[in-house]
């Protein structure tokens, strides 16, 4: 009866070109077999004791969620909670890993049942995630926690790339910090200067600043709803270059 690992040969391209493509070699080959394996592939299987990805996609999305967290806290030390789990999420959700699992060709290894593979399976963004998470759980248990970093931040390196050249799509808030961390090493603050009408239609007027030089402006009727467009109206007039007035001891554009 064929292996394990010759049955993954057989099926799909061979595991020697994917370490490659991985940089990495396996200790125990199976572990990589198992992480290609679909759920749906299991009763068209003839090996005895194979199992699906599924266990070891769960350990690889705990390992995701470590890594890219430590790197973010490293790389973004002023950014709140709020902000870091919103890059956190762009980071590790199905279309960043459906990506990072395409340029790898992962589809030309994972091992699906018929009608999932007739009905597209090998490119759908949810089973390229997951076959990614996979293969992270199998390099953790091959070859220990630093191995499995390494190859998470060298598989996501164009997306944290994008990330930390303020590329990842932000709401403006965060956009701006971003931006007024990199360039004065400051951290904007939001200043209400209006509160108008009644208590059940009240308009808020919200000047965002960096020390005491207001850079935008906003109106809404919440106080978050003025400090997002005034975030908005900051962005466009750095991203314009257009001047807004400021004393000698302030910081200026």
């Amino acid at each position: 009866m064929a292996s394990k690992a010759a049955v993954a040969v057989e099926q799909g391209a061979p595991l020697s070109r994917l370490q490659t493509a991985l940089g990495l070699k396996f200790k125990d080959l199976s572990l990589l077999e198992q992480a290609l394996v679909h759920r749906s592939y299991l009763n068209e299987a003839h090996a005895p004791g194979l199992e699906s990805n599924e266990r070891l996609e769960f350990l690889g999305d705990a390992v995701l969620g470590l890594v890219v967290s430590q790197k973010l806290c490293h790389d973004f030390p002023h950014l709140s909670e709020g902000d870091l789990t919103q890059l956190k999420t762009a980071l590790i959700r199905w279309e960043t890993l459906a990506r990072a699992a395409e340029r790898l060709s992962l589809g030309d290894y994972l091992l699906l049942g018929r009608g999932e593979k007739q009905t597209g399976g090998h490119e759908r963004p949810s089973n390229l995630a997951r076959v990614f998470e996979a293969i992270v759980g199998a390099v953790l248990l091959d070859g220990g926690l630093a191995r499995a970093r390494a190859l998470v931040l060298r598989c996501l390196k164009p997306e944290l790339a994008q990330m930390t050249a303020g590329k990842v799509a932000l709401d403006s808030k965060s956009r701006l910090q971003q931006i007024v961390q990199a360039r004065w090493q400051a951290i904007p603050s939001y200043r209400t200067v209006a509160a108008e009408g009644p208590d059940h239609a009240k308009v808020f007027t919200v000047e965002a600043l960096v020390g005491e030089r207001t850079l935008g402006r906003g109106q809404g009727r919440s106080k978050k709803e003025a400090e997002s467009k005034a975030a908005q109206q900051a962005l466009k007039a750095i991203d314009t270059g257009e001047p807004v007035p400021c004393q000698a001891s302030e910081l200026c554009i």
